[in-house]
């Protein structure tokens, strides 16, 4: 079995709006805090989603002024440093990473087509 897809987000330029929208269309729960990097939300301004309220995956709705509108998958790894170093070996981007936050690492790549992808893991 291959990695599993750990995390979503959902990011755009008014988070507080995306988060009214899909709490009502898909009655999901927030609770507000920062994301593990500004690479990633506004301070204050990112809003987690647990498995419990999407059914499944843990995610989160942020963003704000000057980011950029997207929808992002982060695959569990054991070492996010290394998924880095292999993506880029393969022909992606580093964009970030790892950045490592209350014991969590996190960090994001370019696959040779231009998609965002993001890995997540222990370190």
């Amino acid at each position: 079995m291959g990695q599993p897809i750990a995390h979503f987000e959902i990011i755009g330029t008014d988070p507080a709006r995306l988060r009214g929208y899909y709490g009502e269309l898909f009655g999901w729960r927030f609770g507000i805090g920062d994301a593990a990097s500004e690479h990633v939300s506004a301070s204050g301004q990112y809003g987690f989603v647990d498995g419990e309220s999407t059914g499944g995956i843990n995610g989160g709705v942020g963003g704000g002024p000057g980011y950029g509108s997207r929808i992002l998958v982060y695959v569990a790894v054991p070492d996010v440093g290394e998924a880095l170093r292999r993506a880029e070996e393969l022909g992606g981007v580093r964009r970030f990473g790892p950045i490592v936050r209350d014991g969590f690492a996190v960090g994001q790549f370019t696959d040779p087509e231009g998609n965002v992808v993001g890995v997540a893991g222990a370190r």
